[in-house]
């Protein structure tokens, strides 16, 4: 049988290219991991692991569960399409084989089997695959139309601003945004050419006969496969330099990420992988409030991840970024935006010089003896309301404690991490370690929530449980260690980035306040909470927009009509205390004022 004619060079070409640019470029990713990761590939790929990868990319590449959950609307529009692509390819596969038997057919064959059904000599349609066909075409053509309407009115859409594309995101979307409305032409002439065709080709197919004649039809039959296949070509020459190439990406990304690979701010491990799975749908835009608070249209993750895959990423749109987590909670591929903000920072500023912070041969300044052992932080030493109310909950309780930096001392070295200074903080962490193993704690105890975040990710403290004093002290009322009184006011609780989304620290806080009063929700809580515009990780946006930041989210506070503004990290009660005009208290000021002695 013949399965070749000349309009099908173009897809032909294309597809080549595409596989062999794709492989390329999986293989030098492969081969450029860390030895440690390769291992890890090694003993993880024969695992249950690699199963649960099959379904999750079934879940997410398919049918996008998580951009359901963020958007339905948008859900459905990648997932007709995606989807419906894919199962266009597999059922158009078994259609050739229902007709054909299992002889071998090229791939051009199966894509084009409606043109080379007549030339063949292929009769007797069997009606369930044309209809079944048609109705996942119209699936896809749905989801284009929905794409379309995206760039007009992307706000219908549940998207205040849609992405900002490079040329070769143009011309892979251009193509694809044709493809499939060249099929159905190209489908629905073959059927009124030569009979045949669903309820959708067939019906189309009929009309035309009827409005054009048989002439005419015939002059633009193999126009209408050339352009099909003209599309497919352009589009496959195009996708490994577009976004689209996150189809081919975002599919070992989950299975790296099965095998136990982790990407970390001092060493690239599938950065790679990650930067061109982001597929610039945009859904991380809305989220950030540089965009919505400050006009700023640059600097979302879309962009920054899209300026690091063309090599043209400069340090102002690497360091613009509060790193709250809002983006990345929402980001569909789950990619790790934080870490790879921090080794772009890493590699642009990280100088390691001998003589440079001096300050980090740090003398023991601690006190006290305990297992227990208290490391207030930076922030925290300046708000020494927050130290005296530890210092009172402790003493109620009972407890002997070691108090890290009471007396003065190192920070944490996570505002090192954040600025890029990874050998810096690297030494930093290792001072700190020493320290707390010398002293033999159990337990450490921590008020700042960005303390918290580097002690669990970035320290090695086997043994040594970290906790943040809204745990502890969680603990505290639940055993009984201590009593508070219930008042009557009422507090609205802000949770902040670190300790939310960060550490994943969200029902802690609210047992604690809620034996003390009564709690509000403010509208955007828990894992959808609002930065104070406070944060460390941002060393491009000045005071004033710090606080324009701070101000929108104060007033949501303020909205619940609550006594008290409460929050649990000491630099989100500066940002607050500035914005709001009514009491602003950490969670461990409360209790204090409330413990009974």
């Amino acid at each position: 049988m013949t399965f070749f004619a000349p309009f099908t060079i173009p897809f032909i070409v294309g597809g080549l290219f595409m596989f062999a640019v794709v492989a390329l470029k999986w293989s030098l990713w492969i081969v450029r991991l860390p030895r440690v990761d390769r291992r890890l590939i090694r003993h993880n790929f024969f695992t249950r692991e690699t199963l649960i990868a099959v379904w999750e990319v079934v879940r997410e590449s398919l049918l996008h569960v998580r951009i359901f959950r963020v958007n339905p609307l948008l859900g459905f529009m990648h997932m007709s399409l995606a989807f419906g692509w894919f199962l266009l390819i597999v059922v158009g596969w078994i259609e050739t084989t229902a007709y054909l038997g299992w002889q071998w057919v090229p791939l051009q064959g199966h894509v084009f089997f409606k043109y080379f059904m007549p030339i063949n000599g292929i009769v007797g349609d069997i009606h369930l695959f044309e209809h079944l066909m048609d109705a996942l075409l119209l699936m896809v053509l749905t989801g284009v139309a929905l794409a379309w309407y995206k760039r007009v009115r992307s706000k219908a859409m549940g998207m205040r601003r849609t992405t900002k594309h490079v040329l070769f995101d143009r011309v892979a979307l251009s193509a694809l945004w044709f493809i499939f409305p060249a099929r159905l032409v190209a489908e629905s002439l073959t059927a009124a050419v030569h009979g045949g065709g669903g309820f959708l080709t067939g019906s189309i197919g009929h009309w035309l006969q009827t409005l054009l004649g048989a002439d005419v039809l015939h002059s633009l039959y193999e126009p209408a496969w050339w352009f099909y296949s003209t599309a497919l070509g352009v589009f496959f020459v195009a996708m490994p330099f577009s976004r689209y190439m996150h189809i081919f990406t975002e599919i070992p990304l989950i299975f790296l990420r099965r095998w136990k690979l982790h990407p970390t701010a001092e060493r690239k491990s599938y950065d790679r992988f990650e930067v061109e799975a982001c597929s610039r749908c945009g859904i991380c835009i809305d989220p950030c409030q540089l965009q919505a608070d400050l006009g700023m249209n640059d600097t979302q993750s879309v962009y920054f991840l899209r300026d690091r895959r063309y090599n043209m990423l400069s340090l102002k749109v690497a360091n613009n970024c509060l790193m709250c987590g809002r983006c990345e909670q929402q980001c569909p591929v789950g990619i790790n935006l934080a870490t790879l903000r921090l080794n772009s920072r890493a590699k642009r500023r990280n100088i390691p010089h001998e003589g440079r912070f001096k300050y980090l041969r740090g003398v023991d300044h601690s006190s006290g003896s305990g297992r227990v052992g208290y490391f207030a932080g930076c922030m925290t030493s300046l708000t020494p309301a927050v130290q005296r109310s530890m210092q009172h909950i402790f003493s109620v309780a009972g407890e002997d404690v070691w108090y890290a930096d009471r007396d003065g001392g190192v920070c944490c070295g996570r505002p090192l991490m954040l600025s890029g200074e990874t050998d810096a903080a690297r030494k930093m962490v290792a001072y700190n370690t020493d320290l707390f193993r010398r002293h033999e704690i159990d337990v450490l105890v921590t008020s700042c929530p960005i303390c918290l975040k580097v002690f669990r990710e970035s320290y090695r403290l086997d043994g040594i449980e970290v906790l943040h004093h809204s745990e502890y002290i969680d603990r505290l009322i639940a055993s009984g260690r201590i009593k508070v009184q219930t008042e009557t006011r009422t507090f609205a609780y802000h949770d902040p980035c670190e300790l939310g989304r960060g550490c994943g620290i969200y029902d802690e806080p609210r047992r604690v306040i809620g034996a003390v009063g009564r709690l509000l929700e403010p509208r955007h809580t828990r894992r959808d909470a609002l930065c104070c515009g406070a944060s460390l990780a941002n060393t491009v946006i000045d005071d004033g927009q710090q606080q324009r930041i701070a101000q929108r989210m104060t007033d949501e506070l303020v909205a619940t009509n609550c006594d008290t503004i409460v929050t649990a990290c000491p630099l989100c009660n500066k940002a607050i205390s500035r914005a709001a005009g009514q009491p602003t208290e950490d969670i461990a000021e409360i209790v204090a004022k409330n413990i009974i002695v």
